[in-house]
């Protein structure tokens, strides 16, 4: 067993004002278990399926499966030809939240997208006209791209720009902006993967500082009486709720979603309708989600289809040459 350290149980003590909780967490984080692994169904699901099925939760969609413990979904034929994609049944919660916005949703943007799960999650419920995948570091552009073409997403679109420049040239565009946070990563620890500095107060102030400017952006570009969805994989309040407060201090307009599926879920550090999943839950590692609507009347910009044009890394479907 991994003794904890002294900002893990400090953080503990912020999280939950019972010790039994407190241990809790800290057990999950020092003595990893193994989280059922689930998939999304991107096409329609096989009719002799090749996996046990463990029982549904009541936020998880008809087409997401959580899977039995030994499964080993990434290994079978149907996942090498685009039939279902790989999650954490942590993701599923954070995504869930799409689920309140009511259709239609014809422009979706995924603001920091690789690998994809959360922009893949948007297409397969809403059928978008459009999903534009955005990712800024170059290297992680391979495997969102690999995931988007095996999986068949299309119509979408692949970008490499800073958030900054999305925002300026796809002002109020987008009926859904969905920001998939960079963040410490704490919860990588409850799946016995190591995240260094992932506690200390500097690299938490740094992701939160980052992750103001992201959302600050991706406001921007949500379109009025669109959505933008926040979310993350770890517990560090700064990296969360405050986020969600300054947000909401910045953008006046934008209005917190209730999300009735999620009630026993309500994160109880804010007055703000957020939701947080902890490994002691036993569903997955761990993480954070808020949905907000822009609740300004106008009308949606249209996508500059040149800019988008010149901005692509690539287009699905591949148009033949």
């Amino acid at each position: 067993m991994e003794k904890p350290s002294n900002l893990l149980i400090k953080l503990s003590r912020r999280l939950f004002t019972d010790t039994n909780s407190q241990e809790e967490f800290i057990t999950a984080l020092t003595q990893p278990q193994p989280f059922h692994p689930s998939i999304l169904w991107c096409r329609k699901k096989s009719d002799e399926l090749p996996f046990s099925v463990e029982s549904s939760t009541v936020w998880q969609p008809d087409f997401i499966d959580r899977l039995a413990l030994d499964a080993k979904p990434g290994q079978h034929f149907l996942h090498n030809e685009g039939y279902y994609y790989c999650l954490d049944f942590s993701s599923v919660f954070a995504a869930s939240i799409l689920l309140t916005i009511p259709s239609p949703v014809k422009v979706v943007f995924d603001m920091c997208a690789a690998p994809g799960g959360k922009g893949i999650f948007a297409w397969r419920l809403f059928q978008p006209e459009l999903l534009i995948s955005n990712e800024v570091v170059g290297k992680r552009l391979g495997m969102l791209i690999s995931n988007l073409k095996r999986c068949q997403i299309q119509p979408s679109v692949v970008v490499n720009r800073d958030p900054s420049v999305l925002a300026e040239n796809f002002a109020q565009t987008s009926d859904l902006v969905i920001v998939d946070a960079p963040c410490t990563g704490q919860s990588l620890l409850a799946k016995g993967e190591k995240a260094v500095g992932c506690f200390h107060p500097a690299n938490i102030n740094q992701c939160a500082n980052r992750q103001k400017r992201i959302i600050a952006n991706s406001a921007k570009i949500v379109a009025p009486q669109g959505y933008l969805a926040y979310m993350t994989c770890t517990y560090s309040l700064e990296e969360n709720e405050e986020v969600c407060q300054w947000l909401m201090k910045k953008f006046p307009q934008f209005q917190a979603v209730e999300v009735e599926h999620l009630r026993n879920y309500r994160s109880h550090l804010t007055h703000l309708p957020c939701y947080r999943i902890f490994p002691q839950d036993k569903l997955g590692a761990g993480a954070f989600t808020a949905l907000f609507r822009n609740i300004e009347t106008g009308t949606k910009n249209q996508l500059d289809s040149e800019i988008l044009e010149n901005f692509a890394v690539i287009k699905l479907p591949v148009e033949k040459v």
